[in-house]
């Protein structure tokens, strides 16, 4: 028995978030907005916030810088009991500041802030992959993880986000993850071609790429099915947040060998969900309302298009 069923690597900092009317620059050089605030965020802190969230036994392991928002972080994870272990970043904690216009769209400015290059020690984060059943990754500073998941017969999984399919940062995880996430921002033309390279070069049996109120894409055995959102339960307000709220459920359902279709309901209601809440992650579905919200959209959701 492993001792958690996941582990995510990598991937959390603080989320700067400005309201705009709309993302534009506009006349001038000043505009009032509300109030600014920062938020516990980014891809893997989201994922280990999700699956904590839906009750799986989550560890998180990462970088944290010995500053205010290290400290923020840290806060966090110990109000909502969420298992993580971290050591000192070179630069301080990641940080990002992101725009959410009217509609809740956003765009993000994201700092990056450790070193080119830089990995994180072997001997920190490869004794952890031995007691874990899946292993998320969300940074590309853990080379190591892949061979030795596959070792041990333990699956794993990463998040790309806005790929392009071409710059070369992307391969060293795409290629190696037996599920791979990413969404179709920079390349909404090619996607398909994208996620077919992701599956033909590396090792992922499903790649899946979300897009935004259009919903999503999941190739599986070579043919790629498009599933549309969940109605949204209440008004959007805020899309930061959604792609991980969407990998988690997702990924919350095929760790249990669940059919696809409810793996990609599963993502849709838990992306909806999260657009509902201003922040990053501040509001984490739970299991049961998870399972509610897929129950009450499934007579009316299914796969739009295969080809």
């Amino acid at each position: 028995m492993a001792d958690f069923d996941v582990l995510v690597l990598g991937g959390a900092g603080v989320d700067t978030i400005v309201r705009v009317p709309e993302l534009a620059l506009p006349a001038g050089d000043y505009l009032p907005v509300p109030p600014i605030r920062d938020y516990v965020a980014h891809s893997g802190n989201g994922v280990a916030l999700g699956f904590h969230a839906l009750g799986l036994r989550t560890r998180f392991a990462d970088l944290l810088g010995d500053d205010a928002f290290g400290a923020l972080i840290q806060a966090r994870y110990a109000a909502v009991g969420l298992d993580h272990v971290s050591i000192p970043a070179p630069n301080g904690t990641p940080r990002s500041v992101n725009l959410v216009d009217a509609a809740g769209r956003r765009f993000s400015f994201f700092d990056g802030r450790h070193p080119d290059g830089y990995r994180f020690p072997e001997d920190f984060y490869l004794p952890l992959v031995a007691r874990a059943a899946h292993v998320h990754v969300a940074t590309d500073r853990t080379p190591a993880v892949w061979a030795a998941a596959r070792e041990r017969g333990i699956t794993t999984s990463t998040d790309i986000h806005a790929w392009n399919g071409v710059d070369e940062w992307a391969w060293p995880m795409a290629s190696e993850a037996d599920i791979v996430f990413l969404s179709s921002a920079s390349a909404p033309s090619t996607i398909d071609d994208v996620m077919r390279a992701i599956a033909g070069k590396g090792r992922a049996s499903v790649v899946v790429a979300t897009e935004g109120e259009r919903g999503c894409r999941v190739l599986a055995d070579s043919t790629i099915t498009r599933y549309p959102v969940a109605v949204p339960s209440r008004p959007v307000v805020d899309s930061n947040g959604a792609g991980d709220a969407f990998s988690t459920a997702f990924l919350s359902r095929w760790l249990g060998g669940r059919p696809l279709p409810e793996c990609a309901l599963a993502g849709a209601v838990s992306g909806a969900f999260a657009c509902g809440a201003p922040g990053t992650h501040e509001e984490l579905i739970s299991s049961g309302a998870l399972a509610a919200g897929m129950a009450a959209a499934s007579g009316t959701w299914g796969p739009r298009v295969s080809d």
